[in-house]
């Protein structure tokens, strides 16, 4: 074989092995640090905000017929006594007391609101959401100190095919403005107990299960 083909193919060679190494690294994604199962101490989340759907108790002080118990429209609005259409989703229950507040001063003299959240969903980016290959696949509220097992449980853990330990975690990073992927360990955490794959969660993570390729 002469020398210049031979030298060609060494070189076509790494330049392939280069390629594949490449790739690898590309694919391996960074892990999370472990969670506790149970937090070493509990503390507030983020302030959590308003979602469709949600149910509200809005409480004016000395004026009980303008309180009320309302559903957030699927619109995004709500409707209590004196005032129509008022936009909910997006806002703090303090934000949202200080707006029927200000709306409410145009009838009585310095109410005093309330707005207290019995039940929610959540805006979409609060949702934890969970696809692919497991038991019923869904968006769930976040809560704070809400860890992997936690949404887990939430979805009934992983399907028969689901490989679990090439879960990903995609997550926004506010500060980059771009998404990250972390690789998750769900086989050894629910399968065997594996503490260390048990992470935090931070509202608007989205957790994808790939099925199993045997």
């Amino acid at each position: 074989m002469p020398r210049n083909r031979f030298a060609s193919i060494l070189a076509a060679s790494a330049l392939a092995s280069t390629a594949l190494t490449g790739c690898a690294t590309t694919a391996k994604a960074p892990q999370l640090p472990p969670a506790s199962f149970v937090a070493m101490q509990e503390g507030p989340g983020e302030e959590y905000r308003i979602g469709p759907l949600d149910n509200l108790t809005i409480f004016v002080w000395r004026n009980p017929e303008l309180s009320a118990k309302v559903q957030v429209r699927p619109d995004g609005r709500i409707t209590t006594p004196l005032i129509s259409d008022m936009p909910a989703v997006g806002k703090t229950p303090a934000m949202l007391a200080e707006d029927i507040r200000l709306q409410l001063s145009q009838y009585i003299e310095d109410p005093l609101v309330s707005v207290i959240v019995d039940s929610f969903s959540g805006t979409f980016s609060q949702q934890i959401r969970v696809v692919g290959a497991t038991e019923k696949p869904a968006s769930i509220p976040y809560r704070a100190n809400m860890t992997v097992l936690d949404a887990m449980i939430a979805v009934g853990g992983l399907s028969e095919y689901a490989a679990g330990n090439r879960a990903r975690l995609i997550r926004f990073d506010k500060t980059s403005g771009k998404q990250k992927e972390y690789a998750l360990r769900l086989s050894d955490l629910l399968k065997k107990g594996d503490s260390k794959a048990n992470v935090m969660l931070q509202p608007g993570d989205v957790i994808i299960i790939p099925e199993s390729m045997f």
